[in-house]
């Protein structure tokens, strides 16, 4: 029996096409080149890797503009470097579903915003080609600013369909854009006319009834510490969007809504048991080495805007409201039991939840779902100095065993002084919240939903007082960039509602 045999890369349809790497593609890139329209090709050239799965063209795309902008994803790669590849980037899919389905233009726009960048993404029914070609430009004279296309390759007269590859400079005269196509094994990277990529990109994409279309990546002007993120590795995300975005609404609407203690109890009384899974903190986790318990600068940096963010949680209304309903459902046979309950918001069950997200962040346990909370042993929780100045962190240690070896891990957690209640645990006296608790995620879950999402509320005194609660102008700024944050992530996943992800 023989074997079937494989392909050998794809001729490059010329035209519409030209080769980078042909004299013509060469001769635009110099001309390009002296008009200053080049500028970000040297940073993504510099990092420029081809896909390592022929569905991995989004995560290849995302990678290369990671590693450009010089983005630390904080955690390792391989040996002691961190670095982005597009095997680590599955925190909104995972990645055997990637593997198999390919991933959605909101999706990618996710795991940017999650992986520490600031994105801007426009589907062509939202943008024009003149804002296009403006954002092109914006792109091609600054290394600050990437821009990832998400387009029909049959337009191209190539084979396939959806793609995703970033875009390496622009020829003004000739109004042309340089195609780095990830798929280095099936096209090399192609000038192609810009209008021709605009008609690529205006295709709606069968699978998710979407348009296709594009977005601009950049740093984040502070430091990357952000505290929440969205998280729609589990199969239920989507359900959980539709709670939010279609039945959250239509209950607030419900008779006899006279107070936020009801409004509370009407959204959270049956909702989704996904719900609890929906936004998740991002950990600060290292390997341990031997018994070092001492902070870098850079985890003291970022751990000090972790605990900054959230005190600034705590000392909201809305959080103070949250409290004061979930002391009230404790005592009332639970009534949000989907949501975890009170020993789950405390040691050492939460420890062990931290240290398993540590594990799974560390060893990809959690790709295939293998970790169920069993990934670590041995835990202990301590309390550490980030210096005279900084707040106190917890230290949750553990080990994890892979076979016959062993590797101990660390998750460094904000610790929240306070007063006593059902978030606190007791330590020597004193109320210390251990971060992150079932509070704290409503509370930041509720300022994340559209502010179109109260408008329903009949008694117009509750909702004047709930908009005012959520309005981000209302929050001290650290907190409004990580609702944002939120509200972005969001936007991005609601647009691929009941849609089945397509490469």
């Amino acid at each position: 029996m023989m074997a079937t045999p494989g392909l050998y890369r794809r001729v490059l349809p010329s035209p519409p096409a030209f080769e980078f790497a042909s004299p013509e593609g060469k001769k635009i890139f110099v001309e390009a080149l002296a008009h200053g329209t080049m500028e970000g090709f040297f940073k993504l050239i510099s990092y420029y890797q081809t896909q390592s799965e022929p569905a991995f063209c989004g995560l290849a795309s995302l990678a290369v503009v990671l590693n450009a902008l010089a983005i630390d994803p904080g955690r390792k790669w391989k040996g002691p470097w961190r670095w982005f590849d597009d095997s680590m980037l599955d925190c909104c899919e995972p990645l055997a579903k990637i593997k198999e389905e390919g991933i959605t233009f909101g999706k990618v726009a996710c795991l940017a915003q999650c992986n520490g960048a600031k994105v801007e993404a426009f589907r062509t029914n939202e943008s024009t080609m003149d804002d296009f070609r403006k954002n092109v430009i914006s792109c091609s004279t600054s290394e600050d600013y990437h821009l990832i296309v998400s387009y029909n390759r049959g337009v191209f007269k190539q084979t396939g369909t959806g793609h995703f590859s970033p875009l390496g400079g622009y020829h003004a005269e000739r109004d042309m854009v340089l195609i780095l196509d990830v798929a280095r094994f099936k096209y090399p990277p192609h000038w192609v006319p810009l209008t021709l990529l605009w008609e690529a990109m205006n295709t709606v994409d069968k699978a998710t009834g979407h348009y296709r279309g594009y977005m601009v990546i950049s740093r984040f002007n502070r430091a990357t510490s952000i505290l929440y993120t969205v998280s729609c590795r589990h199969e239920g995300w989507n359900i959980v969007a539709k709670y939010l975005t279609e039945d959250v609404p239509l209950l607030l609407k419900s008779e006899g809504l006279e107070d936020i203690q009801k409004l509370l109890s009407v959204v959270f009384k049956s909702p989704p048991i996904e719900l609890r899974g929906f936004i998740t903190w991002i950990a600060e986790v290292r390997r341990q080495e031997d018994g070092n318990l001492t902070l870098s600068e850079e985890e003291r940096g970022r751990l000090a805007i972790k605990a900054e963010i959230l005190e600034q949680i705590r000392a909201i209304a809305l959080f103070k409201h949250i409290t004061r309903w979930l002391n009230s459902a404790i005592s009332c046979c639970r009534p949000y039991a989907n949501l975890g309950d009170k020993d789950r918001d405390m040691s050492p069950a939460l420890a062990a939840r931290l240290c398993c997200q540590g594990v799974d962040l560390l060893t990809g346990c959690d790709k295939q779902g293998s970790s169920g909370g069993k990934c670590c042993s041995q835990i202990n929780v301590q309390q550490l100095h980030a210096d005279s100045e900084n707040p106190t962190v917890a230290l949750v240690s553990g080990t994890i065993k892979t076979g016959n070896s062993e590797q101990g891990v660390d998750v460094l957690v904000p610790l929240c002084q306070g007063g006593p209640n059902s978030l606190c645990i007791s330590n020597e006296g004193r109320c210390v919240g251990l971060h992150p608790s079932t509070a704290d995620v409503l509370t930041v879950l509720l300022l994340a939903l559209p502010l179109q999402t109260w408008s329903g509320i009949r008694e117009e005194k509750l909702r004047v007082e709930v908009v005012e609660l959520v309005t981000t102008e209302n929050l001290p700024p650290l907190l409004q960039e990580e609702v944002l944050f939120l509200r972005g992530q969001l936007k991005f996943l609601m647009n691929d509602i009941g849609a089945s992800p397509s490469s």
